[in-house]
């Protein structure tokens, strides 16, 4: 069997569907759902006493470090009922809570959605999230979300959608990867900033996104392409975007690293028997709280690294100069997905190996587990309100892609808050 790294190009390859829909997992009451909730791609959601209730009857973790263990600090958010997986949360200063459900191998009907009133309910609206995946020109990708990765409200309270106009990790469409923000007090689109095709590849899968609204005239953004690898910086007041540490070691898989979920490799598993680790590419990313700093990891590493934000925000800084200023700050016992600073400069990292968030020093290089938890199955993305960390949970390594084929994910899927010391500050807001 193949153990080799597969290809970025390999891996956009649009997995093959299912042909049937499985009955989503029993909840507080007991009952399965209809398959119906399954196919139309609507999500059943849970929140407040209902939601605690049902998450003592979550997936848990069948092996690794975290089972059998429940941190009573965790609190259930919400519960999502429905295949498709949430990957990014974030939350306004009002605390209004906003998640993205990117369009990968399961039908979703909003990408992009604001969690109120205990339903989800699409942002900007439901016209914009119109999408079909199996006619692109229906609703052009320009002008429609295609698959919203990644959802941040930066620090004047404008709510940022992150899109990689890729429909299941397939190549991007033309015109589809974009940043948008919105203003919150009217709900009106306040920026609209495409990439040209020299920042956003066709290998390029846009994933996560910080903001230092002090430099440059509006701000700047760090992206982190998890495809093609690499650094993207955008300056939002010109919408210009420029690429910096292309296929540099600190933005590819770590060679040699086997690493595991729930107790199992994690690896690429086809349903011909073929396996492969995953190529995930610089994937996690963090702004130190004066700007000067970006930390970075790829998915598949347990390495967080470093970089100043001068070189990255000179669209002309010689490649060799911003490379020789990568440091690495520490090697984790986990594999990372989602990172975020804190008001103190402290890294929190989504340890999905470990089913666990750590927090660590990166002047030290030194990192403790804050919650550890069997109902953690792939934390996803970080997100602060206050001294509440807020944390995804979507079961990505129980996907088919993993598993031969075979569908082992279990919903519903679950937000989750912990109350932490240090109140988060994503950069500077002037």
């Amino acid at each position: 069997m193949n153990h080799h790294p597969i290809t970025p190009v390999a891996r956009r390859v649009r997995l093959r569907s299912l042909a049937a829909a499985a009955i989503v997992a029993t909840v507080a009451a007991g009952c399965a759902q209809p398959t119906a909730l399954v196919q139309s791609g609507r999500i059943e959601t849970k929140t407040g006493a209902a939601a605690e209730q049902g998450a003592a009857l979550l997936a848990t973790a069948r092996g690794g470090p975290a089972q059998g263990k429940r941190d009573p600090r965790l609190q259930t958010v919400a519960l999502f009922d429905g295949k498709a997986m949430p990957t990014g949360v974030t939350v306004s200063r009002a605390g209004r809570i906003f998640l993205c459900f990117p369009r990968w191998n399961d039908k979703v009907v909003n990408t992009a959605v604001e969690l109120k009133d205990g339903q989800l309910v699409p942002f900007p609206d439901a016209a914009t999230n119109q999408f079909d995946p199996n006619n692109a020109g229906k609703h052009h990708p320009t002008d429609h979300l295609v698959s919203v990765q990644s959802v941040v409200v930066d620090g004047r309270d404008r709510l940022w959608l992150l899109d990689p106009g890729s429909v299941n990790l397939a190549p991007t469409l033309l015109g589809g990867p974009k940043l948008w923000a919105y203003d919150l007090a009217t709900g009106q689109r306040a920026k609209t900033i495409g990439f040209p095709n020299d920042v956003a590849l066709k290998t390029t899968y846009l994933n996560d996104v910080r903001f230092d609204l002090g430099r440059g005239p509006e701000g700047t953004a760090y992206i982190t392409d998890s495809g093609a690898g690499g650094i993207i910086v955008v300056d939002l007041a010109s919408g210009a975007s420029w690429r910096h540490l292309d296929d540099h070691p600190s933005v590819r898989p770590t060679p040699g690293l086997r690493q595991q979920s729930e107790g199992q490799a994690f690896m690429e598993r086809k349903p011909s028997g073929e396996q492969a680790c995953p190529d995930f590419r610089s994937d996690g990313i963090a702004l130190s709280p004066d700007g000067k700093t970006l930390y970075y990891t790829p998915l598949a590493s347990r390495d967080v690294y470093a970089v100043p934000t001068d070189l990255l925000a000179d669209r002309n800084a010689d490649p060799q100069r911003v490379a020789a200023a990568v440091r690495k700050i520490a090697t984790k016992p986990s594999g990372n997905d989602g990172i975020i600073c804190d008001t103190q400069g402290r890294i929190y990292t989504t340890d999905f190996e470990d089913n666990a968030i750590r927090r660590l020093d990166p002047a030290t290089g030194n990192a403790e587990v804050i919650v550890q938890d069997e109902r953690l199955l792939w934390p996803d993305t970080l997100a602060f309100h206050g001294s509440d960390l807020y944390v995804v949970s979507n079961q990505l390594a129980r996907q088919p892609n993993y598993h031969f084929g075979k569908d082992e994910r279990q919903p519903p899927y679950a937000l989750f808050k912990v109350s932490v010391e240090g109140r988060a500050k994503d950069g500077r807001t002037r």
